[in-house]
């Protein structure tokens, strides 16, 4: 099973990508919790550089919400994590999880359920951009 949702896009710039992804993300109500930039931290702690690359820790409060009233533990699967990366060629990625194949490992029927509604969402995000 595939564990994420993926998109390239050509022609425009890591920030701009940046923008849009967060647009995106809240239209379908989600919140940015946590941003690592992962090329400033390997940088800093390592000395080495890497193409940009950004995790967005998104959030949905409602849903996430109604997953923790279901599975109180479930919050070590929380955020959903989106990866903005720059590629060899200069092209942009963007990485969503996919929250129904995280999900899997719980055994909730009523977590799938909220999973795939979450999924549903991430989705049109991953239009959207």
């Amino acid at each position: 099973m595939a564990y994420s949702m993926d998109k390239t896009i050509s022609g425009r710039g890591f920030e701009d990508v940046v923008d849009r992804t967060r647009e995106a993300l809240q239209a379908e109500g989600f919140g940015v919790l946590t941003e690592i930039d992962v090329k400033a931290t390997l940088k800093k702690k390592l000395d080495v550089d890497v193409a940009p690359y950004l995790i967005l820790g998104a959030c949905n409060p409602p849903l996430a919400h109604k997953v923790l009233q279901l599975e109180p533990r479930i919050g070590v699967l929380l955020p959903c994590n989106v990866v903005v990366r720059e590629l060899d060629d200069g092209s942009i990625e963007v990485s969503a999880m996919d929250p129904a194949a995280a999900m899997q490992v719980v055994d909730n029927p009523a977590v799938h359920e909220v999973a795939a509604e979450v999924r549903d969402r991430l989705a049109r995000v991953m239009a959207a951009i």
